[in-house]
């Protein structure tokens, strides 16, 4: 394991929403200290979360082409997602009794060596295929 820190899409969406308030604050911060650190890392389902919910699903929603712009600013912390890691979310699914998609973050994040996973949705404290789950914003 690495230093390395999966982004689940959450963290990502607060961190460009006004809106979320404290939780925009601690989103960006964490962001920021991932960028200058180089250990964010991010699957294409994050990215595809992301745009979908910032443009249709957020309060005030962002225009397109900024969306645009954050997704491929992003792209140099995406990891490939190939039928391996499938085949290893259909397992962790299984093991842990959680979502497909949840366990699909799960297992990019243990594919790219992440030791950790930030997320908002996901059981903080849990350790799952050898990576922590850690909720940023304290609950």
């Amino acid at each position: 394991m690495s230093d390395r820190t999966f982004v689940d899409t959450n963290i990502l969406i607060y961190a460009h929403d006004a809106d979320a308030k404290s939780k925009h604050e601690v989103a960006k911060s964490v962001l920021g200290e991932l960028w200058s650190q180089r250990m964010g890392v991010l699957s294409m389902q994050v990215l595809e979360e992301f745009y979908v919910n910032v443009t249709r699903k957020i309060a005030s929603p962002l225009p397109k082409d900024v969306a645009r712009m954050v997704v491929n600013s992003y792209a140099i912390w995406c990891i490939e997602i190939t039928p391996a890691e499938i085949s290893s979310a259909f397992r962790i699914e299984d093991e842990s009794r959680i979502g497909f998609w949840d366990a699909l973050i799960i297992a990019s994040a243990a594919k790219c060596g992440a030791s950790r996973i930030l997320s908002e949705d996901l059981n903080a404290g849990q350790q799952i295929a050898g990576v922590r789950i850690e909720n940023p914003f304290g609950r």
